[in-house]
Order: C-alpha cells, then sequence, then structure tokens
C-alpha cells in the first residue's frame, strides 16, 4: 500500500457534534462530518425534533441550536438505524425533555443491550421502558425532574458515561461519573468547547445541570477507528509506506497505535497540532515485521473498536497473540469474537475464542468466503486480509460498511488493495 490519503471524519465526534449542536444557544458550524449513515441517523433525529440543520454538503454543516428546552415533540419514533452510539445517548438527552419520544433501530440494534444505558437513568429519575430482555425498543415518558447522581461504572464504556453526562444537563445538582479504565472523552472535550463546565479529576468526570451550551464551530479530525485498517494493511504488506493525514489522536483512543508498535509496527507520527479541541497528526505506516504479543489490559478499552483489523495483524504476526479482557466484543454490531475467530478458521488460521478474548497462532492464509455478518468492522477487516492471504477473500453481507466509512473501497483501491464490489 503506497501514497497519501484522508480516511473520513470521526464518527463519535460526528455524532456530538450534531446532539450538542441541536441544543446549544445560536448557531454551531461542522467542518469534516462524516456522511454515514449512523452519523446521518443522529441527524436527522434532531431535524425530526424541530431543529433547522443545513448540509451535509462535502462535510459541512450548520446547525442552529434551540437551547437546552427547545426541541419539539417528533411525530413518529425516531428510527436510529444500526447506530447504538445514537440510541445510547440519545436515551440520556432526551430523558430529561418534557415530551414523550421512542427510539427504535434496526434488527441488529434492536439485539444489542440498552440496560447498561438505561438502569443508570433510572436511578436519576427517568421514565424509560425497553423490551423484556432490555432492548430497544425504548420508550421515554417526561420525567418529574432528573436529580444529579453519582454513578461508578463497572464496566468502561464511553457510551454510558456519555450518556449520563447527556442526562446530567438536565438533572438538577451533580451528576459525576467515575470508569474502571479511561475511555473515549470526546463527550467532555466537546463539552468544554460548547462553554459548559466539565470538571476532570483521574477517572471521574462531574458536571451541574441547568447550564447553557454556546453555539461555535468544530472541525472533526480523521477517524482513527476507519484508519486503523489502513495501519494494519499498510503494516504486513511488504514494501508499503502510506501516510494517513490529520488523524485524530486522541489519548483515548490511541490503542491500535500502541498495540500495533507493540507488534512491530513502523508508525511515524507527523505534524501533531490541535483541530476542534482534539489532537490530530498525520501517520506514516510502512511494511514490517510483526510478532505476536499479549495484548496488555490496559489497552483494551482504548482500542475496543479496532480489533476487528487487530485480529487481521495477529492472524499475519510471527508466533502467539493473546487478548483478554475484551469482553464488551461479544455485543456490538455481531458478536465480533465468535464472527472474526470464524473467518479466521475459514482463511486457515490457527485461532481459540475465549469468553473474554481470543488466541491467535500467526501463519499463512488461505483464501476463502467469510460471512460479515452485517458488521462494518468485520467486512473491512477482512478486505484487509486479502492483502495477505494466497488467494481472493470474498467477505459477505457487508453492506453496513457505508455506516461508518463511506467510499471504504474505492479508497483502498486507490492506494493499492486489490478489492473491487460485487452486486447481487
Amino acid at each position: 500500500m503506497k501514497g497519501h490519503l484522508r480516511v473520513p471524519g470521526d464518527k463519535s465526534i460526528s455524532h456530538r457534534s450534531i446532539m450538542l449542536g441541536a441544543i446549544a444557544e445560536g448557531e454551531t458550524e461542522i467542518s469534516g462530518f462524516l456522511e454515514g449513515a449512523d452519523a446521518l441517523a443522529t441527524l436527522a433525529a434532531f431535524r425530526d425534533m424541530g431543529v433547522q440543520i443545513q448540509g451535509p454538503v462535502r462535510g459541512e454543516v450548520r446547525v442552529r441550536g434551540v437551547g437546552l428546552h427547545g426541541l419539539q415533540t417528533p411525530e413518529f419514533p425516531l428510527d436510529m438505524g444500526n447506530s447504538g452510539t445514537s440510541m445510547r445517548l440519545l436515551a440520556g438527552l432526551l430523558a430529561g425533555q418534557s415530551f414523550p419520544v421512542t427510539l427504535i433501530g434496526d434488527d441488529s440494534l434492536s439485539r444489542r443491550p440498552m440496560r447498561r444505558v438505561t438502569e443508570p437513568l433510572v436511578l436519576m429519575g427517568a421514565h424509560i421502558g425497553t423490551s423484556a430482555q432490555g432492548t430497544a425498543p425504548l420508550a421515554l415518558e417526561p420525567a418529574d425532574g432528573l436529580r444529579g447522581i453519582d454513578y461508578a461504572m463497572s464496566v468502561a464504556s464511553a457510551q454510558v458515561k456519555s450518556s449520563l453526562l447527556l442526562a446530567g444537563l438536565y438533572a438538577e445538582g451533580e451528576t459525576c461519573v467515575t470508569e474502571p479504565a479511561p475511555t473515549r472523552d470526546h463527550t467532555e472535550r466537546m463539552l468544554s468547547a460548547f462553554g459548559y463546565p466539565v470538571r476532570r479529576t483521574g477517572n471521574r468526570v462531574c458536571l451541574a445541570g441547568g447550564g447553557r451550551l454556546q453555539g461555535c464551530r468544530i472541525q472533526i479530525p480523521a477517524d482513527i477507528s476507519s484508519a486503523a485498517f489502513f495501519l494494519v494493511g499498510a503494516s504486513i504488506a511488504p514494501g508499503s509506506d502510506l501516510t494517513l493525514q490529520g488523524v485524530g489522536i486522541n489519548p483515548t483512543r490511541v490503542g491500535v497505535i500502541n498495540i500495533l508498535e507493540s507488534m512491530g509496527a513502523d508508525i511515524e507520527l507527523m505534524n501533531r497540532r490541535t483541530a476542534g479541541g482534539e489532537p490530530v497528526a498525520d501517520l506514516r505506516v510502512r511494511g514490517a515485521d510483526l510478532k505476536g504479543i499479549v495484548i496488555p489490559v490496559d489497552q483494551v478499552p482504548l482500542a475496543i473498536d479496532e480489533f476487528p483489523a487487530l485480529f487481521i495483524a495477529a492472524a499475519c504476526a510471527a508466533g502467539e497473540t493473546l487478548l483478554r479482557g475484551a469482553e464488551e466484543l461479544r455485543v456490538k454490531e455481531s458478536d465480533r469474537i465468535q464472527v472474526m475467530a470464524d473467518g479466521l478458521r475459514v482463511l486457515g488460521v490457527r485461532v481459540e475464542p475465549l469468553v473474554d478474548g481470543i488466541r491467535i497462532q500467526g501463519g499463512a492464509m488461505g483464501p476463502g468466503t467469510v460471512e460479515a455478518h452485517g458488521d462494518h468492522r468485520i467486512a473491512m477487516a477482512f478486505a484487509i486480509a486479502g492483502l495477505r492471504a494466497a488467494g481472493p477473500v470474498e467477505v459477505r453481507d457487508c453492506a453496513n460498511v457505508e455506516t461508518s466509512f463511506p467510499g471504504f473501497a474505492s479508497l483502498a483501491a486507490g492506494v493499492g488493495l486489490p478489492i473491487r464490489e460485487l452486486r447481487s
């Protein structure tokens, strides 16, 4: 893989820019917005609640904020599509509204666990109904008034933390969330960018309800989760020299870089700078001989979305790679531990799925047909595997790639991945 490219804007930050821009006072100008299905579901939800939004046009969006209490009752349930971030964060933001609202999603999202968000929101006084299994649809009714809580999470989750902080904007008193390990802090950074006071002490973050957000300009960096596929691809393809431009290197998201470097990857961070309150750099990656490692547990929450790509790196590395402490991977868009293990076996890789992780013995990969089970990151990971497989790798059920990375196939082909899309 050779050349220069810029992957699409960060999905996590794109979601949050729309959410906070909508409830801010005044206009928010956003550049670099990810025009994928997940982020567009968030945008559509706020349009349905009366927020005037112009764009997106080539990543540019203008949001005319309505203030904390200016959202309007939507005419129909809000459809979050496949986006767990949209559903979980909006559950918190909408818990303190004066109108009823229902959040729905596609079949995949409707199977994903929501109690981790709904249970602490109920402790704050929210009225939320779920299915008997604790899944969507989520039916929110007006609450008598939310109250701030001091909540210690048992499992590190940026979505849970963010949901509670967004609910805390509408709560009486202070809301504090303590994490067992650091997770992405985009919500806290963006609240500060909108002028809302946030207090951070170690793994504990607090805010008081009843403040105001002021519209601002948000520049969204390239998504490190999307860049991960090219970091792995260039690392495993001999002779590669690829530069990824303007990638967000938030310290709570750089686990993929740390893990790959521990495996022997050649990654250079250049032109470090700040964009929209987020640290950014250009990443130059060259082909390298990777070795298997025991992945440090403290890196797991810093790379939770990047493990499908990292499993491909492990399959190409010399020796064994062991991951533990990553049970969260079993409740993503798919059971990413089992689905990746099944696909790697099809390609001839020795692999052992574990309850909370996976054991991968690196070696040669053969051709084969693998199932992505509608999971965008699984699909892109196995596409990258084609760089080292002994023959073609066909990936089925991969239409959802557009949810997070529109144009993936054409970008990948432009820097040397022999890829083509098969239309049924």
